[in-house]
């Protein structure tokens, strides 16, 4: 068995829920993901078990807008948001019940596929657990191979190790699934499953 590069450290790390919304899980929602639906209850436990050991829960939540096109790109290649999802103020952009921030949590709220693209969160995670002391994100949501892939890369970018939880994401297809495992674990981050964080977070 090969000996990962680091282990998760519950001390040095945050967790990251991606864009688990209503409209990304509901069924029959604009852009329902039923792999993610499959997945809340392994994504539950990966927030209590962190939010267990002390770690911090940051949620993202991508937003659009009725009064102006923010994300453009976004709604020329997926055309029917144009219309609904994801709308601000709206039941279907509100993170679901199921995994509900805590008060005092924060919400990241986004409009591209990257959660750190024009926001805040670089600097959330510098200074959420004092000055410069997060080194690891963990990330779970949806869609794997879109919002959470993007984080993914983008946190390495930030020099953050990135611990992808293969249980606690959800893609469209599996293939999309298994393709930004692949990518993930060859390039960018760790990928394990959410038995095996626990095991390291100590629990």
């Amino acid at each position: 068995m090969t000996t990962p590069p680091w282990i998760v450290d519950p001390a040095t790390c945050a967790l990251l829920v991606i864009d688990m919304q209503n409209d990304f899980v509901r069924a029959g929602f604009p852009m329902a993901v039923p792999m993610a639906r499959e997945r809340v209850s392994v994504m539950r436990e990966v927030i209590d078990t962190c939010r267990g050991a002390g770690i911090p829960v940051i949620y993202t939540q991508h937003i659009l807008y009725d009064t102006f096109d923010v994300s453009p790109l976004e709604t020329a290649y997926i055309p029917r948001l144009r219309e609904s999802g994801m709308r601000d103020g709206s039941h279907g952009a509100e993170i679901i019940d199921e995994l509900a921030p805590e008060p005092g949590e924060m919400v990241i709220r986004k409009h591209r596929y990257d959660a750190f693209h024009n926001t805040p969160l670089h600097s959330v995670l510098n200074t959420i657990r004092g000055l410069r002391r997060v080194d690891t994100v963990i990330i779970i949501g949806t869609l794997t191979e879109a919002c959470c892939e993007s984080t993914a890369r983008s946190a390495y970018m930030h020099d953050y190790r990135v611990a992808f939880i293969e249980d606690a994401t959800g893609a469209l297809s599996d293939s999309a699934q298994e393709a930004t495992l692949r990518s993930i674990r060859g390039f960018f981050g760790r990928v394990l499953p959410a038995s095996a964080l626990t095991e390291e977070l100590g629990g």
